[in-house]
C-alpha cells in the first residue's frame, strides 16, 4: 500500500464521510502554483485550495508575516484585547471596497459566518425578516447559508428544515436562456406571490457564481438590482468570496458594474490560506447591530490580519490585478484550441480574468449536461500531475483557479496536462 493510500484509508476511517476528499493525494509541501505529495509526486495546481492562495502558496512575504506574528502572539480576541493589525486592515478594507460612502467592517472566521453576519447586519438596520438569494448561488454549509444556497446536493439534501423567509429567484444565464429580464421580472414574482418587498431585508447576489458554474451576473443585472434595492429599501449584499482580491481582473469582480454594495463579503483570497473573512459596508449599516451582536472568538485573527496585510501588499507589488486577466487570455487561447480538437464537447468557455470555466455537454446541446465526463476527467488529473476542479448546477463545469503568480510556463504545462486528460478520457 502506497502512502498515500495509507492516508486515505485512515482519513477514511477517523474523518466522517460528509469531509469528503477530490483527490487522494495527501500534499507534503506546495510553492507558488506547485505542489508535492508524501510520494514526492508534483502536481500544477490549477485550484489553489478553491481560489484561496491568489498570491501563490508559502509566499515569502506571507510566511514572513505570519512568522512574525505568531513570535509576537497568536491570539487575545480582537473583542477582548484588540490590536493594531485588525485596526489597519480594517481601514485598508474600507479604502479598497468600492463607493464613495464611509465604510466600516467586521471580521469573523469563514465564508459562511461572514454571509450569516451579514444577513444580521442586514435585519438589524431595516428591521425586516426576509432575504432574497438566487437559483445555482452557493454562500455556505451552515444552515442560513445552506437556506440561501440555491443548489440541493450535496449541499442542502438531508440537513433541513432550514431558516425561513429565504426566497429564491433566477440568476440571468444566457447560456441556458434566462435573460435579465427573466431574472428581474422572478424578484417582482416573489414580491407578488411570497414576500412583499417592504418586508425584504437584503438581496444577496455572487457577481460570479462559484460552485454555481462561474456564470457572471450581466452588468446590467447588477445595476438594476441597485435601483431595485434603492427604491425598495433592501439592503444589496455582494458575495464577492471567491471572485474578489483580483481574482476576475479587477479588485472586487462588482467594480466592473459602477455599483457600490451596501455590504460585501469577503473570504477565500483574503489571507493567502489563513483563516480570516470580513463583512465590510457602508458605515450607517454596518453600526445597525449593538455592541456584543456581532463577532466570534477567533474572528480577526491577528495572524490572519498579518497574512491579509501582506496578501494586499502583494496583490499591489506584483500587480496581480492586472496578471489576472493575462492568465484569462492565456487559458482562453488554449480553450479555445481545445474546443475546435474535440467539437460538441465544451459548450461554453467562460473567462473572467483568472476565474474561468468550460461547461461540458453532449453534442453541443447546452441542454444535456455531460456530467459524466466531468467525473472522468477529475479522476484522470491526479494521475497525470493536475489540480482541477468541478462545479456546476449539473457538475458538468470545470473550473480553473491557479494562483495569480503562476508562471506562463507552469499555465502551459499545466493545460499540456490537461489536453493530455481530454484526449485519454474521449479516446
Amino acid at each position: 500500500m502506497s502512502k498515500n493510500q495509507e492516508l486515505q484509508s485512515r482519513k477514511v476511517a477517523a474523518i466522517a464521510r460528509g469531509m469528503g476528499n477530490m483527490y487522494s493525494a495527501y500534499v507534503s509541501h506546495a510553492l507558488n502554483a506547485e505542489l508535492w505529495d508524501v510520494e514526492g509526486n508534483r502536481y500544477i495546481d490549477f485550484g489553489t485550495g478553491i481560489a484561496v492562495c491568489n498570491t501563490g502558496h508559502s509566499h515569502p512575504k506571507i510566511v514572513a508575516a505570519v512568522q512574525a506574528q505568531v513570535a509576537k502572539f497568536s491570539h487575545t480576541c480582537v473583542m477582548v484585547n484588540p490590536y493594531e493589525q485588525a485596526v489597519e486592515l480594517a481601514e485598508k478594507l474600507n479604502q479598497r471596497m468600492p463607493g464613495t460612502s464611509p465604510k466600516k467592517t467586521i471580521f469573523v472566521s469563514t465564508g459562511a459566518e461572514a454571509v450569516e453576519n451579514a444577513i444580521k447586519i442586514a435585519r438589524a438596520h431595516t428591521g425586516r425578516r426576509g432575504t432574497i438569494a438566487f437559483t445555482g448561488g452557493f454562500h455556505g454549509r451552515t444552515n442560513l447559508t445552506m437556506a440561501l444556497t440555491g443548489k440541493t446536493t450535496p449541499y442542502k439534501h438531508l440537513f433541513g428544515p432550514f431558516a425561513g423567509d429565504i426566497y429564491h429567484a433566477p440568476f440571468p444565464m444566457t447560456y441556458h436562456g434566462i435573460s435579465v429580464d427573466d431574472a428581474m421580472h422572478g424578484i417582482e414574482t416573489l414580491f407578488k406571490v411570497a414576500i412583499e418587498a417592504r418586508d425584504v431585508a437584503a438581496i444577496i447576489v455572487e457577481p460570479v457564481q462559484g460552485e454555481g458554474g462561474f456564470y457572471a451576473a450581466p452588468v446590467e443585472f447588477l445595476q438594476r438590482l441597485r435601483t431595485l434595492c434603492d427604491e425598495t429599501g433592501i439592503v444589496l449584499i455582494i458575495d464577492e468570496i471567491q471572485s474578489g482580491f483580483g481574482r476576475t481582473g479587477t479588485f472586487f469582480n462588482s467594480e466592473r458594474a459602477g455599483i457600490e454594495a451596501d455590504l460585501m463579503t469577503m473570504a477565500k483570497g483574503i489571507a493567502g490560506g489563513y483563516p480570516l473573512s470580513a463583512v465590510v459596508g457602508k458605515a450607517e449599516i454596518m453600526d445597525a447591530p449593538l455592541p456584543g451582536g456581532l463577532g466570534g472568538t477567533y474572528g480577526g485573527s491577528p495572524v490572519g490580519c498579518a497574512a491579509a496585510l501582506a496578501v494586499l501588499d502583494v496583490i499591489e507589488a506584483e500587480n496581480l490585478v492586472q496578471r489576472a486577466n493575462e492568465i484569462g487570455a492565456r487559458f482562453k487561447t488554449r480553450i479555445e484550441a481545445m474546443a475546435k480538437r474535440h467539437p460538441g464537447v465544451i459548450g461554453d468557455i467562460r473567462i473572467n480574468g483568472a476565474m474561468m470555466a468550460i461547461e461540458l455537454v453532449h453534442n453541443d446541446d447546452a441542454h444535456r449536461p455531460n456530467t459524466e465526463l466531468t467525473q472522468k476527467i477529475i479522476g484522470q488529473a491526479q494521475a497525470h500531475g493536475l489540480i482541477v476542479l468541478s462545479c456546476g448546477y449539473y457538475s458538468n463545469v470545470i473550473r480553473f483557479l491557479p494562483p495569480l503568480t503562476i508562471s506562463d510556463e507552469l499555465i502551459d504545462e499545466g493545460f499540456d496536462k490537461f489536453d493530455a486528460i481530454m484526449a485519454t478520457v474521449l479516446s
